[in-house]
């Protein structure tokens, strides 16, 4: 079966995972700009290049000299091992090393980057937070050795997530992502049997399911290397989603201000799963410029206080 086409004005690096043509080289990011130089873009389950385009289309717009990685999700990783996960993000590492933003693996050490990454990071649904939590700790395992930096700029979007569904919704989810019948009955069945394994595993036992670590990962402050207790967190999610419930989403934001993180909630009353853009597009991109000033801000305030 070939492989999907990238997006207009990318070029594939690897299975589902594409990085704006305009910055293949490993040329310095700018350096005396306000705005975002790497943009990480993780697709919910399923989605399609098309569906993803309408983002990094309007991200080209705000952000023209940010280079843009896209990370799609196969319904396959929520099944494949956290080895096969972190594998089929090395090509993202990759890019991040060749753009600046990571220590050469050939040549590490404990002195700062080339370049002073500013980073934004969008995730939509448990799908593209699954793969940015993955993405967390292959860096971890690979760059245990990058110190924390204060003075880095990095925001994090969590669209329509981060909660766990009950059966229904999990079997909703993954009937929208699997096309193929066949395929998607066989899926439901492994999913839901998966499911209530863990389930009483976590009841018997008090295990922690791939779900909960997958929340608990995200609490962490330097979930990727740029980020700290201070890179602000905007969750955007509706009390109309169906797959993802709204009250879980607001629990992982309030339990995150509680931790100390820096939380900014954006809640919409109509939208589906991963519809909010599609609303109400003019509300959705000035909560996304909002989030990237008050980051940028913040750090400036920091660094003067230095």
């Amino acid at each position: 079966m070939p492989r999907p086409l990238a997006p207009a004005g990318f070029v594939t690096i690897g299975p589902g995972i594409y990085i704006s043509l305009a910055h293949m080289s490993a040329a310095p990011l700018q350096l005396n700009d306000s705005a975002p130089n790497v943009i990480l873009i993780f697709g919910w389950m399923g989605a399609s290049t098309r569906h993803l385009q309408h983002y990094s289309r309007k991200y080209t717009e705000l952000y023209p000299h940010a280079t843009q990685i896209i990370v799609k999700c196969p319904p396959s990783f929520f099944w494949t091992s956290a080895r096969g996960q972190q594998s089929r993000l090395l090509p993202v590492i990759e890019a991040l090393e060749g753009l600046g933003c990571l220590p050469s693996t050939e040549n590490p050490t404990h002195e700062s980057t080339r370049v002073r990454p500013r980073v934004l990071i969008h995730s939509f649904s448990n799908g593209g937070g699954l793969q940015l939590t993955s993405l967390g700790h292959l860096l971890t395992s690979k760059y245990p050795f990058i110190p924390p930096s204060e003075h880095l700029v990095s925001a994090l979007i969590l669209d329509s997530s981060p909660a766990i569904g009950n059966f229904r919704s999990i079997g909703m989810a993954f009937s929208i992502a699997i096309r193929n019948p066949i395929i998607r009955h066989l899926a439901l069945v492994f999913i839901y049997l998966m499911h209530a394994i863990r389930l009483s595993l976590q009841s018997a036992f008090g295990m922690d399911t791939m779900g909960t670590r997958y929340l608990k990962a995200l609490f962490n402050p330097r979930l990727l290397p740029w980020m700290n207790s201070r890179t602000p967190r905007l969750y955007v999610f509706s009390k109309k989603d169906e797959l993802v419930p709204w009250q879980g989403v607001h629990k992982h934001a309030n339990d995150a201000i509680t931790l100390g993180l820096n939380v900014r909630c954006e809640v919409y009353e109509e939208s589906a799963h991963v519809t909010h853009m599609r609303l109400d597009p003019k509300r959705y991109w000035a909560s996304v410029q909002e989030l990237w000033e008050i980051a940028h801000s913040e750090n400036q305030v920091q660094i003067q206080s230095a």
